[in-house]
């Protein structure tokens, strides 16, 4: 059996005296989709930052793709890729400099830039708009375009933060075979989203409440386990009660 993708123990994070992050132990396997559930201010952010070696823990550990994010940040930071829902490309870039320039900032070859990028246009559609300013594409092509590229260096682990933030229902699903199609390929997706019914799409699922992890397990486990019918419905129970 393969080690796992991600391994946390007691991991926890403190601003002075407030606790954000209150030791979390879990485990993500390879190729697994987890997702990561939290009202705002739940700590998902804090643990994320740690998760991809942005902030040091204050207690407890964790490993990233066989990397120590306190000892080895950077050693996560290559082994991972990122996207935000809130800043993945550059608008005022053309669709094949944000190709070019994130395979730069990953460490590709010039020759890995141009046969995995020229792939990459194609595969999504974009090769009639590969010298088209990003600001001006639909936002759709947009995100499916910022997923690709945090893809661009097979990463070992990608973290996903609401990579589906308004979109519309049919490019969600298009973006959720996308996803099903990496993890198929080994890769590990981490993703986090407010939409509870996307919840139900992954492998399993925790959900944070006051910066402790209440509940872990898949999406049935969790609605069997709270006798209830949707995720969305224990997501509420289990925050009402925090």
């Amino acid at each position: 059996m393969s080690e796992p993708a991600i391994v946390a123990e007691g991991l926890t994070r403190r601003f002075g005296d407030f606790v954000a992050v209150d030791a979390l132990t879990f485990e993500v396997a390879r190729g697994e989709v987890f997702g990561f559930l939290g009202a705002n201010g739940a700590g998902k952010t804090t643990a994320i930052r740690m998760l991809t070696g942005l902030l040091a823990p204050s207690a407890g550990h964790a490993t990233v793709a066989g990397h120590d994010v306190g000892r080895d940040p950077e050693g996560v930071r290559r082994r991972i890729g990122y996207m935000s829902q809130r800043f993945s490309l550059y608008e005022d870039l053309t669709v094949r400099e944000n190709v070019e320039l994130y395979g730069g900032i990953y460490g590709l070859s010039d020759a890995e830039i141009r046969d995995r990028g020229g792939a990459l246009l194609e595969s999504l559609g974009l090769t009639p708009w590969a010298r088209t300013l990003v600001g001006a594409i639909p936002l759709g092509r947009k995100q499916k375009l910022a997923f690709s590229v945090a893809l661009i260096h097979r990463p070992a682990i990608v973290f996903l933060d609401e990579p589906t933030g308004g979109v519309d229902p049919i490019t969600r699903r298009q973006f959720w075979e996308m996803i099903y199609e990496t993890a198929a390929r080994g890769t590990t997706v981490f993703v986090t989203t407010h939409y509870m019914d996307e919840a139900e799409y992954c492998d399993r699922i925790s959900i944070m409440v006051d910066g402790r992890m209440a509940a872990l397990g898949t999406p049935a486990e969790l609605k069997r386990a709270h006798g209830v019918a949707s995720v969305d419905d224990v997501f509420v129970r289990l925050a009402r009660a925090g």
